[in-house]
């Protein structure tokens, strides 16, 4: 625990810390002028290795130790900490104004009698710099001890190790065995040499013994091999050996050799550990004996192996990880197999790291009077020690001063002064080793500086974004300002930008700009300034380009390129073909707005490019010219192009290459592009990617690519026909490899456990990556807290941080790195560790203000802390339990809405409640994963309300002049219904007649209109009532008739459309349940019709077509958004198109403020012709359309265009012909002369024959009695057909359908046939016979056979003839 001094001390070093943060030093131009007078610590910037081995036959050894600075370093060295005097030794000598040392053994003299530890020291007046420690040593190469060595006897199938122990070399030897031969000993899973050169055996063989066995050393630095007296073996087996009998499948040749389970030869026991530093090589070894020899398998705890880490060599004996990082910690099993059984070892890795940079600390410059601060940050595992030298010595033993403090691995600089000036070196060390860096704090004053070219003329095109450089220095920086022609008070904003740099931008250059602009720099130390003159000029332009030619061989051709360009501006106009000059002269002639080529040949064909160039721009445009072989040639169809050929690489770099290649026959079409791709054999071997495109009138380009990446790349032309195939792949090019240049993207932290933090990242892509092994070095520390950060190394993208507090803010960051070095670092992004359930519940939850649709509610909000997470939202459950009126079903579906306030005395509306009905309700409060426990439970009822429209509306119209209306109940009435209002007007036209209402009780649900007249139409609002007022309005229209002649008609007897619905109280539509069809009882005088309605699903178009007798509304319905949204949608819905010949009446419902425009766009269906028209409310009268045309038609908002409605498509009616007037014609009216004329004849012909008998009534014969509306004749004649009187027969032989209907007292057969009339002439006299009446008077007409057979074709005694008329009135 810290006490209140060490609180003190972190709050002092956070607070000035935070002061000191946003300090930057000079950053000094790498101008020469500057660079010459600029005063200047020294740095080093060459010296030797840190352990430095040499090879002792050199003659001369260099240890090296460069520096710069101003004025130039003098250079010194120490050894093992003590100064070396040079002029001493006669060996040693030091490099002219450099720093680097020479021992010479040319005249004698050993090596090993100048080892030790080098340190060098470059000082000026400014400071002292330092290089590393050198530890300089001599490499050794010791011989083998001598000693004799006994022959090795082993029995046949047990185990056997040969030790090597080779004598310590520097640097260590590389050890390999070798037989008295020379020929390399055979390794295999059975024999294997050991990590440490130890010559394995997991079991013995015979054949073993057929040689000897010796361990080589070889120095590289010395380049020898030391050799061992070698092993001899003999090998005792069983059963005698014979080597004819060996092979491969049995190594004992059949012989009996004991088998054994597997154990370990190296290393020993059950488990071991092993130490490596971060970044070095992991080898783990596992060598098993036993019989049969066992097979190693290996595993890592906890986790898998990285596989692209982890090589398995020496036969899966040796485990190797190269560039280890911390995450490869931990344990590692070796498994040894064979059939008779297994053994394990576990070896524990632990990965220690020597220091390496976090932070390293860089050079500053600074004025006088200035801040800034230094900073050494370093980790390592141990974590190491950070010390501050200043000039090579101790800082705590440097003189104190009161413009610096040191704060840990931070220096602080206040108001420097010039002799504060100084080397400053930070040392971060632990076991593993340290690391050293120099870093110089200059205090620098300097007048202010011109750097650029005095007096520039800089000309621009106009329109163009224009940059005016003025670069300068001084220390401290000045301040510096641009003017204009001399006068105003600097230039920034509007139309000019300066930078701090010095820039001026010009957004868009006019000639208004041109002018000489200055630019001033200040400083405490004085001013400089310097002028530059702007002349804004017109741009140069091919305004008149050649054009693609065809020319027949030896005739003219001739290119036209005509320029435009600025007065002032000289221009020169060149002609190259196919990219190479043309030489003019003798058949080419150029003139200053063309090409000409006279008597053109094929050699002449090509594509010509006409360039102008001004001294600031220039312009190009290019044709072919096709040389055609006759006057009369046949026109071939142009064609894609053949693939560019002869494909190749030059001017090598390390990001780019130079590609060339020859174009193919274009086949009379140019080549407008090339498409350049490439395939690598890395990562996506054989895909071919798009690389760049490049015009077609290039055949040499430089390709920008990408570090580490085999490249092979093909070429495409495309003309105006198509793409060419793929050209032969080039010669395959690889680039260097570089660190990665890239950042991973998407880093994030997020916890997805409450003890832990997953960061995630975005690997790189393949072509990222720019070298081999490819890292990410990730970074976190506790936001805030001033800790160090911890890191780590992995090849994933996903690294879990564990343990970690419940949701507790991190910094994080991360660097992408491979094997040449590292990549840029990300900004710092804030991540957490995972939330938990929150423990507190909301509470006192209570309700006031309660409403027919909202309440207002209140609560007791918890302590944020207690969220244990983000804090989201306080969430309110709530439920429609049951409806206060009586019988009605609801739905107790559990619905959610959010608070999100933090205020103390929190409340909310809680809206879209239904009228009239019981609620529940509780709150929790949730983060991001979590919901509390539930507050307490709160139930409430709602108030009455206006209910909502009614279930359906339907309008019959079952007679000519009545109207038959039909209703259902609304779904939520929303309180106790009391009844209905009914509010129509006639509609005339465009205007609505007065206003009539009628009201209706609760269960009344229908409603009969006499119409005053057939043509009369009503417009009709329905609502129903509660106690609260009238609700929703269904509005409809009774249907329109546009034929009332042809009012019998099926079609038009039941007139129903899908209502219009639109409400005073909601905007959104209330939907509408399927309708079951309506059937319309029969009359006598009509048919049965069913018509379905149309039901109110979503529909996308809708299609009708107007026929000469009706007029068929067409409908687009869209389903009503749910109550429960917060804010309900901008829609149009219920579109309806009533279509004439030339115009229709289109109306819609919407939601839109009263006030809104709208669009109607209608588009012909033969042409496509699409025309607009803006509006504003609906209805509308469409005109100017064509008669028997379709047309698609929707409508949109004019100020949200995204609002629109379902497209509908109808059509037109044909053109109306005039009817003529038959009555009027001369013809009808003689033909109908002559037809009266006939029947006259007739009748006086039938009259002379039937006066032979009286007339008598047959009224009493008849069977069928006489309905109360039949009609009869003066004398009682009756109409036996149907037994209407011969009026009404008449008035009905009009009807459209009369043929179809069966006959009044007639009985139908179960055929569907019409049997005789019960009152036939058959009754009344079908015998040969006369036959008498009661009153024995004698019925004539009937007893002549004659007559009866005259009228026998009509069995069921059709309409009266004209004999029974007569006979009628005789």
């Amino acid at each position: 625990m810290l006490g209140k001094g060490g609180h003190a001390a972190l709050t002092l070093m956070s607070l000035l810390l935070l002061l000191w943060q946003e300090v930057v030093g000079i950053e000094v131009p790498q101008d020469p002028k500057i660079q010459q007078d600029l005063k200047q610590p020294p740095t080093i910037i060459k010296q030797s290795v840190k352990d430095y081995i040499v090879d002792p036959r050199d003659n001369t050894i260099i240890i090296e130790c460069e520096a710069k600075g101003n004025p130039a370093p003098t250079f010194s060295w120490r050894k093992n900490g003590k100064f070396v005097n040079i002029g001493k030794d006669p060996r040693v000598t030091m490099r002219k104004r450099l720093g680097t040392l020479e021992i010479a053994f040319r005249n004698g003299g050993r090596p090993e009698d100048y080892e030790g530890e080098y340190q060098c020291f470059a000082a000026n007046d400014l400071g002292v710099a330092l290089s590393n420690k050198i530890l300089f040593r001599v490499s050794k190469a010791p011989l083998w001890p001598k000693e004799e060595l006994e022959p090795v006897t082993v029995i046949e199938g047990s185990t056997l190790v040969l030790p090597c122990n080779p004598p310590p070399g520097l640097p260590p030897p590389i050890i390999f065995w070798m037989d008295s031969n020379m020929t390399p000993i055979p390794q295999d899973r059975r024999v294997s040499m050991g990590l440490n050169g130890d010559l394995y055996f997991s079991n013995v063989l015979a054949q073993d013994g057929q040689k000897d066995y010796s361990c080589n050393a070889r120095f590289n630095f010395t380049h020898t091999i030391q050799q061992k007296n070698p092993f001899t073996l003999k090998v005792q087996t069983m059963e005698p050996y014979n080597q004819t009998s060996y092979n491969t499948s049995d190594p004992y040749g059949g012989r009996k050799v004991a088998e054994s389970p597997p154990t370990f030869l190296s290393p020993s026991g059950s488990e071991s550990v092993k130490m490596v530093l971060r970044d070095e090589q992991l080898l783990l070894e596992c060598i098993a004996a036993g019989l049969p020899t066992p097979t190693i398998k290996w595993f890592k705890r906890g986790g898998d192996l990285p596989a692209q880490k982890v090589k398995f060599e020496n036969y899966n004996k040796t485990l190797k990880i190269v560039h280890v990082s911390e995450e490869d910690a931990g344990e590692y099993v070796c498994r040894a197999i064979n059939h008779l059984g297994s053994v394990r070892h576990s070896i524990y890795v632990e990965v220690k790291a020597a220091p390496y940079w976090l932070d390293k600390p860089t050079n500053l410059v600074l004025a006088p009077e200035e801040n800034g601060r230094l900073v050494c940050r370093a980790n390592g595992n141990p974590k190491p020690d950070i010390q501050w030298l200043m000039n090579g010595e101790p800082i705590e033993s440097a003189q104190p001063s009161v413009n610096r403090e040191v704060l840990g691995d931070t220096i602080l600089f206040h108001k420097v002064l010039m002799e504060s000036s100084a080397v400053y070196q930070c040392n971060a060390s632990n076991q593993h080793g340290y690391l050293m860096a120099n870093a110089f704090v200059s205090v620098l004053d300097m007048p202010p500086r011109m750097l650029g070219p005095k007096n520039q003329l800089i000309k621009v095109l106009v329109n163009n974004r224009t940059f005016l450089n003025c670069p300068f220095f001084g220390s401290p920086l000045p301040v510096l300002r641009w003017f204009k022609n001399g006068q105003g008070s600097g230039l920034d904003g509007g139309q000019y930008r300066a930078y701090i740099n010095g820039t001026l931008e010009i957004k868009r250059a006019r000639k208004e700009d041109e002018g000489i602009y200055t630019c001033v720099a200040n400083s405490i130390l004085g001013k400089a300034e310097n002028q530059v003159q702007l002349e804004v000029k017109e741009p140069t332009r091919i305004i008149e380009a050649p054009t693609n030619q065809s020319a027949v061989r030896r005739s003219k051709a001739r290119f036209h390129c005509k320029v435009a360009s600025d007065p002032s501006l000289s221009t020169k106009v060149t002609w190259t073909k196919d990219g190479e000059p043309l030489y003019l002269g003798g058949r080419l002639k150029k003139d200053e707005e063309s090409l000409t080529i006279s008597s053109v040949s094929e050699d002449d064909e090509g594509m010509y490019t006409c360039t102008v160039k001004s001294e600031i721009d220039q312009d190009s445009a290019s044709a072919r010219l096709t040389v055609l072989e006759d006057a009369s040639p046949i026109p071939l169809r142009p064609d894609r192009p053949d693939p560019p050929m002869d494909l190749d690489l030059s001017d090598a770099a390390a990001r780019s290459v130079r590609l060339t290649w020859i174009p193919g026959n274009d086949h009379r079409s140019p080549v407008t592009e090339f498409l350049v791709q490439f395939e690598e054999d890395r990562w996506e071997p054989g895909r071919w990617q798009d690389l760049s495109s490049f015009p077609g009138d290039l055949n040499s380009v430089i390709l920008q690519l990408a570090p580490y990446v085999n490249y092979q790349f093909r070429v495409i032309a495309i003309n105006a026909v198509g793409r060419s195939q793929p050209s032969r792949p080039s010669p395959r090019y690889k680039t260097t490899g570089s660190p990665p240049d890239a950042i991973p993207r998407d880093l994030r932290g997020w916890g997805s456990k409450k003890d832990n933090m997953e960061i995630t990242w975005e690997p790189l892509h393949d072509l990222e990556r720019n070298g081999p092994n490819l890292q990410y070095n990730v970074w976190w520390r506790r936001k805030d807290s001033g800790d160090d950060w911890t890191n780590v190394t992995t090849f994933q993208s996903k690294y879990i941080v564990h343990p970690t507090e419940t949701y507790v803010p991190y910094e994080i960051k991360i660097q992408a790195r491979n094997d040449l070095g590292s990549g840029p670092e990300s900004n710092v992004v804030i991540g957490f560790s995972g939330e938990d359930k929150p423990k507190e519940a909301p509470t006192e939850l209570q309700i006031s203000k309660v409403g027919g649709t909202s309440a207002k509610i209140h609560w007791k909000p918890v302590d944020l802390s207690s969220v244990q997470g983000e804090f989201k939202e306080y969430r309110l459950y709530y439920s429609r339990e049951s409806s206060l009126v009586p019988g009605l079903v609801v739905s107790k579906e559990k619905k959610t809405t959010g608070f999100y306030t933090t205020v103390p005395e929190p409340s909310g509306i809680l809206k879209d409640l239904v009228p009239y009905s019981r609620y529940q309700m509780f709150m929790v409060v949730a983060n991001n994963r979590f919901e509390s426990p539930p507050s307490n439970n709160v139930i409430f009822t709602t108030e009455e309300d206006v209910p909502d429209a009614p279930r359906f509306f339907r309008i019959n119209r079952r007679s000519l002049d009545t109207l038959y209306l039909q209703w259902g109940k609304p779904l939520e009435p929303n309180g106790i219904l009391i009844g209905y209002q009914l509010i129509y007007h006639r509609v005339n036209g465009s205007r609505l007649g007065p206003q009539q209402i009628q009201t209706f009780l609760q269960n009344e649900t229908e409603f009969t209109l006499r119409l005053p007249d057939r043509s009369a139409r009503y417009k009709f609002n329905l609502s129903a009532l509660t106690k609260v007022g009238a609700g929703e309005v269904y509005a409809e229209e009774s249907p329109h008739f546009t034929n009332e002649e042809n009012f019998t008609d099926a079609t038009d007897v039941v007139k129903l459309t899908e209502a219009t619905l639109s409400s005073v109280f909601s905007p959104t539509p209330t939907p509408l349940p399927p309708l079951p069809p309506t059937t319309i009882p029969p009359t006598t005088s009509s048919t049965t019709t069913t018509t379905p309605l149309p039901t109110t699903t979503s529909t996308t178009t809708t299609t009708t077509e107007a026929t000469a007798t009706t007029t068929t509304p067409v409908l687009v319905t869209t389903k009503r958004v749910d109550q429960n949204v917060l804010a309900p949608r901008r829609e149009i819905w219920n579109l309806t198109v009533v279509p004439n010949s030339d115009y229709a009446n289109v109306n819609w419902s919407h939601n839109l403020p009263a006030d809104s425009k709208f669009v109607v766009e209608v588009t012909l269906d033969s042409n496509k012709t699409v025309t607009v028209e803006e509006v504003k409310q609906p209805p509308i009268n469409l005109r100017a359309l064509i008669a028997g045309e379709k047309y698609r038609l929707r409508v949109y908002s004019q100020e949200l265009n995204s609002v629109s409605s379902k497209f509908v498509i109808f059509k037109t009616k044909a053109a109306h012909i005039d009817q003529v007037d038959i009555a009027t014609q001369g013809w009808f009216i003689g033909l109908m002369c002559a037809i009266a004329l006939i029947i006259l004849i007739l009748l006086i012909v039938c009259f002379i024959k039937r006066s032979r008998g009286g007339k008598y009534p047959i009224r009493d014969k008849k069977d069928l009695p006489l309905d109360p509306v039949d009609q009869k004749d003066q004398d009682g004649s009756f109409d036996y057909q149907n037994g209407s009187s011969v009026r009404d027969r008449n008035e009905n032989e009009n009807s459209s359908d009369e043929d179809n209907k069966p006959l009044q007292g007639s009985q139908t057969s179960l055929d569907g046939n019409v049997k005789e009339s019960d009152d036939s002439l058959v009754d009344y006299g079908e015998g040969g016979d006369g036959q008498f009446n009661e009153d024995g008077s004698f019925i004539g007409q009937y007893t002549v056979k004659k007559d009866k057979d005259e009228t026998e074709g009509n069995e069921s005694s059709e309409a009266t003839s004209p004999v029974n008329a007569i006979y009628s009135l005789a």
